[in-house]
């Protein structure tokens, strides 16, 4: 028999979720391990730039049975990282149907074996909506009779999480908070590398029992106050907190609307379930897996240390499904920066629309407003700033540290990324990136303005000049893509320039 023929065919994986924040945190275990990854996206192109050379991506949506079917051929491990919360209408009627096209579609296609992350919860104690339904989608995902792996955990304690980011927002901005009767509700937090280490090893469990059900958490259970107050703690911060009994769900998620980044309607269902205990009551999950789950304040600590790693490496507002985030007055927050997200869409290649962007600022200017640049140029300068003056060392090529008006250069990728990291007076950091990524009819442009803020002062100039910022960043963009049409036009009449 042949080399070729004995040799052991890599396993072959199915990951739906990739945008989101489990999922693409699992993604690159799952990369680090060499295994054959599939990811499963409605949107391809935003994806493909953020896999591995080995990673497959193929349009699906867990929605469209047929497009199921075909993304799971040859796959025996399928991971159902998705939901439908951020959605309008009944998203629980959502989740059942596209659990169940899953199961069906992995029936059909002779998957082994499916993994999925659920939330944990008493059945018994009347479960809020998103709880129940994240249990039934589990059940539901049994019933196609593909022996199903589900994990139930309660909040996941990584810089990005949900959960995580409202915390953070609560205690980051209010000195003294009135909290309602569901901080005292208790809770086991589970630090997001567990989580990933659960997932990727259940898929070596073996299936002598068919399908199972763990409840992982981490290392101690304390109450949503308790969880505050960790992470005050890391952050040297002194909080007060006065605990009313009132202040029902809806109100609770109007309030965190203003305060936090959570989208009011994810909010809603975020705080409906925080009335319910999610405690692990069947350890089992720590006898069967080589896991040692940490502590709650081991797991702030670590979701803060790496805050700065690339803004950390997956963010909950990066996911299609909590998209209404970025509606949010004022931009969506990531982690302790404020974002503004704009894009879009061109018929022209990367390279011709990334064109304008390389040559931004000094002579060019700025597409649009520059009697705006140039009056905020002269007050930088009358603070002690360094304004407009600079201008740029190449106007056709930057280079990483270059100075670029009162920004610096921080990163560059030709025809595809250009950061760069403000120097003006502000209070606290900002940056502008510019990606542009291939799209099945041309181009896709993003533009995001990044800040993070320095104390309330930060937050103010923010939500101040919010509306200018807001109209400056859509105008500059439409005149970047409104350049290159053009450039490409005189290019096409009389050739390369």
């Amino acid at each position: 028999m042949s080399e070729r023929s004995t040799a052991v065919q890599p396993r072959r994986f199915l990951l739906t979720g990739a945008t989101g924040y489990v999922g693409g945190r699992l993604l690159k275990s799952l990369e680090a391990s060499r295994c054959h990854v599939r990811c499963l996206a409605r949107r391809p192109e935003f994806l493909r730039a953020r896999v591995g050379p080995g990673t497959e991506v193929v349009q699906g949506d867990v929605l469209d049975t047929h497009s199921l079917v075909a993304a799971m051929s040859g796959i025996q491990t399928a991971y159902y990282l998705v939901h439908s919360m951020g959605s309008g209408g009944s998203f629980e009627e959502q989740d059942r149907i596209a659990a169940s096209n899953f199961g069906q579609a992995a029936r059909q296609a002779g998957v082994t074996r499916i993994i999925y992350l659920g939330g944990l919860g008493e059945a018994e104690k009347s479960l809020s909506e998103h709880l129940r339904s994240r249990q039934e989608v589990g059940e539901i995902l049994r019933q196609s009779g593909v022996p199903v792996i589900e994990f139930r955990a309660s909040v996941i304690i990584g810089s990005g999480s949900v959960s995580f980011e409202m915390v953070r927002a609560l205690v980051d901005r209010l000195p003294v908070m009135i909290c309602p009767r569901w901080v005292r509700t208790p809770t086991q937090p589970i630090a997001i590398e567990d989580v990933i280490q659960y997932l990727v090893q259940a898929a070596d469990l073996p299936l002598e029992r068919g399908s199972e059900i763990f409840e992982i958490g981490g290392a101690d259970v304390v109450s949503y106050r308790d969880l505050m107050q960790a992470y005050g703690n890391e952050r040297g911060l002194k909080r007060w907190l006065i605990s009313v009994p009132v202040l029902t769900p809806w109100l609770s998620s109007l309030w965190l609307g203003l305060v936090t980044p959570v989208y009011a309607r994810v909010g809603r269902k975020l705080i409906e379930g925080l009335r319910n205990p999610t405690v692990v009551r069947d350890n089992r999950a720590l006898r069967v897996f080589n896991i040692k789950p940490r502590g709650v304040q081991e797991a702030v600590a670590r979701a803060l240390a790496n805050e700065e790693h690339e803004f950390a490496e997956t963010r909950w507002s990066d996911a299609t499904s909590s998209a209404g985030a970025r509606k949010s007055w004022g931009g969506a927050r990531l982690g302790s920066r404020i974002v503004d997200l704009q894009t879009a869409e061109t018929k022209l290649s990367p390279a011709e629309v990334f064109a304008p962007i390389r040559r931004i600022g000094g002579k060019n200017g700025w597409y649009f407003a520059n009697s705006l640049w140039r009056i905020r140029g002269f007050v930088d300068l009358l603070v002690g700033g360094v304004g407009l003056r600079r201008g740029r060392r190449d106007p056709e090529h930057p280079a990483v540290g270059d100075a670029l008006d009162f920004w610096r250069v921080e990163a560059y990728e030709p025809d595809r990324r250009l950061r760069l990291l403000a120097e003006m007076k502000v209070p606290g950091r900002a940056w502008l990136e510019f990606e542009v990524e291939p799209a099945d009819s041309g181009s896709v442009v993003r533009q995001t303005a990044v800040f993070q803020p320095a104390g309330l002062s930060g937050l103010a100039y923010w939500y101040l000049l919010y509306p200018v910022h807001a109209w400056i960043f859509r105008g500059m963009l439409r005149q970047i893509v409104k350049r290159a049409e053009l450039g490409k036009a005189r290019e096409d009449k009389h050739g390369p320039l």
